[in-house]
């Protein structure tokens, strides 16, 4: 048993029952392995013929709003994140599009496969909200000092847990629903969704996620520039997903790192010394776990300290607001990619 540094894993306090600490500072745990170096030698990113293929133009007509999200869920379904279920014709949605045909050699024009479309035969569905949805709901505070307080962060209105459990704008869902109003929700209310795999936040369990030798040789790759993750098997794309990559004052770092270490239901240390100049302060605020805990319901430390791949208490906002230096993506596609990727694949960013 070697104990080696990996960026902010410990045992917490709980969400539910046990839970995590992630966060910006870097705590001593026991593993299985040699020490991860903070920087492995450079290597390609996706192939150079593949991202050539990716600048060039596809024009799409503009779907209805329907079939627009028939596509959306199919997409979702399929790990091809296409951003928040809308109905509209987003850059996500069009990037997700053209990466899945791709990847499975399909034609890229466009027009509308009827295929993909059958695969959702039914595009809304209705759900009953359960009477345990709202051990998921509970206070809320904007500020790091009164996020600190609580006892978990989660989500601040029933409204807020359905949009999420099926990856939807909660614009789109009131828009579906009228002329009910949705900011009065209530157990044993039924709400028209999206008919998509469900985000189900009561199947999560707080603690490490265990490695998967199965999925030993996959790799990671971090695309800032488009803002995608996406994970390759045998030059093979299998999965992708939307992100924001950092920002201009604290990009995402450059190079190929490994995945150390991944928690669920993490719990979040904000330190602004970390968050603003990546250097470690003596002020912090533990923050507890939860849905709205800065870092989701997520987090996979990677070998570059202080960095990793992460969920988000803001799912609207991947891909167009700023993060820290780290990769953060929506809580629903945070927990698909933890079951695509295991401890040790290696992370490149370009």
């Amino acid at each position: 048993m070697k104990v080696f540094w990996i960026s902010d894993l410990v045992p917490k306090l709980p969400f539910g029952n046990a839970c995590l600490t992630a966060g910006f500072c870097c705590f001593c745990v026991s593993a299985l392995a040699e020490e991860a170096p903070k920087l492995l030698p450079l290597m390609s990113a996706p192939p150079k013929a593949l991202r050539a293929e990716k600048k060039a133009l596809v024009a799409l007509p503009n779907y209805d709003e329907i079939t627009a999200t028939r596509l959306q869920i199919f997409l979702d379904n399929n790990d091809f994140g296409p951003g928040k279920i809308d109905g509209e014709m987003g850059e996500f949605f069009r990037k997700a599009l053209l990466a899945y045909k791709r990847a499975h050699l399909m034609p890229l024009r466009g027009t509308v496969d009827q295929w993909l479309l059958d695969q959702v035969p039914e595009t809304f569905t209705n759900y009953t909200i359960p009477p345990e949805a709202e051990n998921f709901v509970g206070p809320t505070a904007s500020k790091p000092s009164e996020q600190a307080k609580l006892k978990a962060l989660k989500y601040g209105s029933l409204l807020e847990f359905v949009a999420e459990r099926f990856h939807s704008a909660e614009d789109y869902l009131r828009k579906l629903n009228r002329p009910m109003n949705l900011d009065e929700l209530k157990p044993g209310d039924t709400v028209q969704v999206p008919n998509v795999v469900p985000f189900k936040i009561e199947d999560l369990h707080e603690g490490f996620v265990q490695p998967n030798p199965a999925f030993a040789n996959r790799i990671v790759y971090v695309d800032t520039k488009e803002r995608f993750l996406l994970i390759y098997e045998n030059n093979q794309l299998v999965a992708e997903f939307p992100i924001t990559p950092g920002s201009t004052k604290l990009p995402a770092p450059i190079g190929v790192w490994k995945i150390v270490g991944i928690a669920v239901l993490p719990v979040f240390r904000h330190d602004e010394g970390i968050l603003n100049y990546g250097i470690k302060s003596d002020t912090a605020f533990i923050l507890p776990a939860g849905p709205n805990n800065p870092v989701g319901i997520l987090w996979m430390a990677l070998s570059k300290p202080h960095v990793g791949i992460h969920g988000t208490n803001q799912p609207e906002t991947i891909g167009r607001a700023a993060s820290h230096g780290c990769i953060r993506t929506a809580n629903w596609d945070a927990t698909r990619v933890k079951e695509l990727v295991t401890v040790g694949n290696i992370v490149s960013i370009f």
